[in-house]
């Protein structure tokens, strides 16, 4: 039955996401003037200049798929002690340092640091729509392939568990959760798709619904 939800919610997935997402690196990555077009503001966009933010710091995450005869997202948990989005589930991923070649190579940099995944378990497809988050950030997603027989080692720093979600259930629209919180005195409408125990909200919802609209729709 999950193989069947598979292919309903996103068929042959590796080959559509191959055909619809490039590695062209979007120039808004690293001009603040862009102006904001996907993120935490897609379901309210009004609502960002209401909370008067601004995100300027590129970032880049790794959209892990692994490559199982029924796919998963590889995604983390943080721990409680970090000061951003403590205890929050996550993709790998972090800001892009000045030594990083590419964005690719930051995500690639950040899940090895992170979970220890090594690079060369990481076949990159191409990135999302750049997302920009209330806490500053214009994150870059990559969409990537990775091999199943990984051997993760969490950085018990950062990572309090690294896990697998079913790609059916997280591509299935009838998953993906409309809430609303106040943010700034304002109220913040977000996404949420709770799997089980795991809660996975906010950008990370947010990223995985673009995924779904850009590949599985």
């Amino acid at each position: 039955m999950q193989q069947v939800a598979y292919e309903q919610a996103c068929d042959s997935f590796f080959d559509r996401a191959r055909s619809r997402l490039t590695l062209d690196v979007p120039a808004g990555l690293f001009d603040p003037t862009v102006a904001v077009v996907r993120g935490d503001l897609d379901l309210d966009p009004a609502m960002w200049e209401r909370a008067g933010v601004a995100a300027t710091r590129p970032a880049a995450v790794l959209v892990g798929i692994v490559d199982r005869p029924q796919p998963t997202v590889l995604l983390t948990l943080r721990t409680g002690e970090l000061a951003s989005h403590p205890g929050q589930i996550a993709f790998p991923g972090g800001k892009i340092d000045p030594h990083d070649a590419t964005p690719l190579d930051a995500a690639r940099r950040e899940a090895d640091e992170e979970i220890g995944l090594a690079a060369e378990l990481i076949d990159p497809i191409g990135y999302l729509d750049l997302y920009f988050t209330f806490s500053g950030f214009r994150i870059l997603p990559m969409v990537a392939r990775v091999a199943p027989d990984h051997q993760l080692v969490p950085n018990s720093r950062e990572v309090a568990e690294a896990f697998e979600v079913p790609l059916a259930f997280l591509m299935d629209e009838k998953n993906h959760q409309r809430r609303s919180r106040e943010f700034r005195g304002v109220t913040r409408e977000y996404y949420a798709m709770p799997y089980g125990e795991r809660y996975i909200w906010g950008v990370t919802a947010g990223i995985l619904r673009n995924l779904h609209e850009r590949v599985c729709r």
